[in-house]
């Protein structure tokens, strides 16, 4: 066994692994059974698997009792193994049946438009822990179950990501979307939708528990604030609030909060009825000029073609399903509709047909952001927007780094460099500060510190160099040392403690308030699957990426696509209220747009090209350094390179 195929299955079964500990399985006399002892032995809380994490005196016991059985059973061919005795040895995955799995016979005058894609996903496991005590003391008032925390649970990994090359998680099935049965809603858990086997032991359930952290108490409860010289509020966070135990309910609660919260935003721009009375004969059918247009709002289903090139959409709502046609003939619908997803909250107006089978579509509406939207007004000085630092990749562009760091010292050479440094109050990282280990294949011969903690100690020097009136706000992303599903927690308390306390963790995503200003902070993994299925959506503009976010009003519109996505009974996904700010990293390029008074920043990278990325032709924009003036949101970009 090769040392990658050791990293690679740590990788596949969710958990990232230290080089001793790869040295260690590598060096056995069997790495194939201590590496199958270990996966099947390894502490759910475990995020990175060390030497300590090897029970190589367990690992001798078990093959002594499995060679006991294999011997007995050799000597004795009718002795049948004990149940007991089974369980001594190395234990196996367990296959569940999939109850979920729908068949549909297609309609010979639709085919389907995409491949069917399983709505599989990969849910963490919750367990208890802490997050670090900053100094900075809460404002009076604030609820103190605000401050609960929470370990890191482990990683999970999402796969074919521009930035990270990863092996699926280990899955369990939910209902498709992309093939559901007509008769049935499986997105809201009505008759003929079934519950799913998890095939890992999720712990108890912990956040419900907590009077007040449930999904209809008062978003407020999240809050943490952070006063002093440059204040922080935290206004949305999954850290300390995590409810998922992989239960099947905790889809359908997923996804009827989605459906109700983006339906409700959409419902004060249309009179929409429910899918079920379309099932009534009480208004004018026939799709002609007597018809009666009414007015729909779902859940995008499936997506479909006809023979004849028209477009259908199947809509879901808690009532029932519809079939809606758009025409080709209508150009500028079909191309709306050739940009709709899977799983996004739409609204639909057009008139139903006299068999009452289909609704031939006039109009789409999707949840946007109102005309209207004032910018918050009244703040003063900067705030420096960056991402994917990757401290710890040989690829790391430390001396551009160096450069930025003297920057924010107020250590230029040009006199307007050091006075735009006195105005800056915040500095925001949106994930992957550090490169981690095990997040692609062979990414140990791109590292130059071969230990995610020392990457994250190397970190901590770094961020230690920023002037301490600066607030430093540290989001994860996909190379961080947390769970891989999202949305993330925030860094673990063992990572946090070697930051200084200027530093403020939070979650992926996360809405926090900079004296005033509202900024939502997104990795941004969904990018890759927006670009893989918007037309017109690139890598080299990321910013119109994050704009079909804001459409949606949702950063993660398609469930169980690239994007491994933690079913909680609040969907943190969806973009309301509407910030000022949307902050984005993942795609190593930058990006700035404006769209109705808000801005819309991609802040590319500190890593120069590596070799996966030059694989799938990815040119990253290093060093740059997009820098936002919170009085009128003019932006300033920087060049460190």
């Amino acid at each position: 066994m090769e040392r990658s195929n050791i990293i690679r299955a740590v990788m596949e079964k969710a958990y990232q692994i230290s080089p001793e500990a790869v040295e260690l399985i590598y060096s056995s006399d069997t790495p194939e059974d201590l590496l199958e002892y270990v996966l099947s032995t390894v502490n759910d809380s475990v995020i990175v698997i060390g030497i300590e994490d090897i029970d190589l005196q367990g690992f001798a016991v078990s093959r002594k009792a499995s060679k006991l059985i294999y011997t007995g059973n050799k000597e004795c061919p009718d002795f049948e193994t004990s149940s007991e005795l089974e369980l001594i040895s190395p234990s196996e995955p367990v296959t569940f049946p999939d109850p979920d799995s729908i068949i549909v016979n297609p309609d010979p005058a639709v085919e389907s438009s995409q491949n069917p894609v399983s709505d599989a996903i990969s849910v963490p496991d919750v367990i208890p822990g802490s997050v670090r005590n900053m100094d900075y003391e809460p404002v009076p008032g604030t609820p103190p179950d605000t401050f609960k925390s929470e370990e890191v649970p482990p990683s999970y990994l999402v796969s074919n990501s521009p930035s990270a090359a990863k092996t699926a998680p280990p899955i369990f099935s939910s209902s498709s979307s992309q093939a559901i049965n007509s008769l049935a809603s499986s997105f809201f858990g009505q008759e003929n939708s079934l519950p799913s086997p998890s095939n890992r032991i999720f712990r108890e359930e912990l956040s419900s528990s907590t009077p007040g952290s449930g999904l209809f108490s008062d978003s407020r409860n999240e809050y943490k604030s952070y006063p002093g010289r440059n204040p922080v509020t935290v206004i949305s966070d999954i850290t300390g609030h995590s409810t998922c135990v992989g239960e099947y309910m905790q889809f359908v609660q997923y996804f009827r909060d989605r459906y109700s919260r983006l339906s409700e935003i959409i419902r004060g721009r249309i009179n929409a009825r429910p899918i079920e009375s379309l099932k009534r004969r009480n208004f004018r059918r026939g799709g002609d000029r007597n018809s009666e247009e009414i007015s729909i709002i779902g859940m995008v289903s499936d997506i479909s073609n006809t023979t004849n090139g028209h477009k259908i959409l199947s809509l879901e709502d808690p009532t029932g399903s519809f079939s809606v046609l758009i025409r080709n003939s209508d150009k500028e619908l079909f191309e709306q509709a050739s940009r709709v997803l899977l799983d996004e909250v739409i609204g639909v107006t057009g008139s139903v047909t006299n068999d009452g089978s289909l609704m031939l579509a006039t109009k789409l509406i999707q949840p946007d952001v109102p005309n209207n939207i004032q910018r918050r007004t009244g703040s003063h000085g900067k705030a420096v927007l960056i991402s994917d630092v990757h401290v710890g990749s040989s690829q790391f562009l430390e001396d551009a780094w160096l450069d930025f760091l003297d920057f924010l010292k107020g250590e230029s050479d040009l006199e307007s460099m050091r006075e735009l440094a006195a105005s800056i109050r915040y500095v925001v990282v949106a994930g992957d500060l550090v490169d981690g280990i095990g997040i692609y294949p062979d990414q140990e011969m791109e590292l130059d510190i071969l230990n995610v903690y020392e990457q994250y100690r190397k970190a901590a020097d770094y961020i230690r160099e920023i002037p301490e009136h600066i607030r430093v706000i540290i989001s994860p992303g996909n190379h961080d040392a947390v769970r891989q599903a999202e949305p993330q927690p925030a860094l673990p308390e063992s990572i946090q403690a070697d930051f200084p306390e200027n530093v403020i963790f939070v979650g992926n995503p996360a809405l926090v308030e900079l004296d005033g200003v509202q900024i939502l902070i997104y990795h941004g993994r969904s990018i890759d699957d927006l670009v893989a299925s918007i037309p017109g959506v690139s890598y080299q503009e990321p910013a119109g990426a994050v704009l079909e976010m804001l459409k949606r009003r949702h950063l993660a519109p398609t469930y169980g696509s690239r994007v491994s996505i933690s079913p909680e009974k609040k969907d943190y996904f969806i973009i309301d209220p509407v910030p000022d700010i949307i902050h984005t990293g993942h795609v190593h390029t930058l990006g700035v747009q404006r769209y109705k008074n808000v801005l819309l920043v991609n802040s590319g990278t500190w890593q120069d090209q590596t070799e996966f990325q030059k694989r799938v032709n990815l040119a990253p924009v290093p060093a740059r350094v997009p820098i936002v003036d919170l009085e009128n949101f003019d932006v300033k970009i920087l060049a460190f390179d």
